[in-house]
């Protein structure tokens, strides 16, 4: 038997189980790498995230911590968060070998474009909240003009933290959508048709999942994905139809 022809034999639960758990542990092993590097340069990260604040809230009293292991806490958000920006490219080639012996040849040619788009796309969504950030911040924090804001440094990194991961992760879907468009199961006539049903979408998505829940954020989260959604209906249109 050939090794193409091996290759070809479908493969049982337990051999799929066994080939997802191996991804996982790869993927792991490339956060934890990446986590490593990012504490090497935690006092730089946590400057990074803590300018929002100060733009937020110019002349702020700074962060609090009320807890003895508070900052021990921080610091390994931001080593988790530094480790899985750092290892976003093997994370992400893991998923796509995963799913790869599913695919046929024609399709596997979509490999490096659809791996650097999840890579470069992630990135964007989170370099993205981090500019609107402070203007979700201002709009929490001064609501009241006699109330002082001052934060406990945990409370205030794990905000930021998931402000920029729920970017980071919805700025994904036009690559799930145009994968779904190039395995057939959606046109581009469909996608045309949908486009209303896609803003109501969009903006329930997204005040779900928008951590400050204010309107500010929600707009600024359902314009850049509704622009992705027109995006990838023209490039169903043109580059699937070649």
């Amino acid at each position: 038997m050939t090794k193409t022809a091996a290759e070809d034999q479908p493969q049982s639960i337990l051999a799929h189980l066994e080939e997802l758990r191996w991804r996982i542990v790869k993927s792991a092993i490339a956060i934890v790498v990446g986590a490593v590097i990012a504490l090497v340069f935690a006092d730089q990260i946590r400057a990074v995230l803590v300018k929002p604040y100060d733009l937020a809230v110019p002349g702020n009293p700074g962060v609090i911590a009320l807890t003895p292991t508070e900052q021990f806490g921080v610091l390994m958000r931001i080593a988790f968060f530094g480790g899985l920006v750092i290892a976003s490219p093997v994370v992400f080639y893991q998923i796509w070998a995963f799913v790869n012996p599913a695919l046929t040849k024609r399709e596997k040619r979509w490999a490096v474009p659809i791996v650097s788009a999840f890579v470069l796309l992630f990135l964007a969504g989170i370099a993205f909240a981090f500019w609107i950030l402070p203007r979700g911040l201002a709009f929490l924090l001064t609501i009241f003009d006699d109330v002082q804001s001052q934060l406990r440094i945990g409370d205030y990194f794990s905000f930021v933290i998931r402000f920029l991961l729920v970017f980071g992760v919805a700025f994904q879907y036009p690559v799930f959508l145009f994968a779904v468009a190039a395995a057939g199961l959606i046109t581009a006539r469909q996608l045309a048709r949908g486009r209303r049903w896609a803003i109501l979408i969009i903006v329930v998505v997204g005040a779900m999942i928008t951590p400050t829940g204010d309107p500010l954020t929600l707009l600024a989260l359902s314009v850049p994905l509704y622009l992705f959604y027109e995006i990838t209906y023209w490039l169903v249109r043109l580059v699937l139809r070649r």
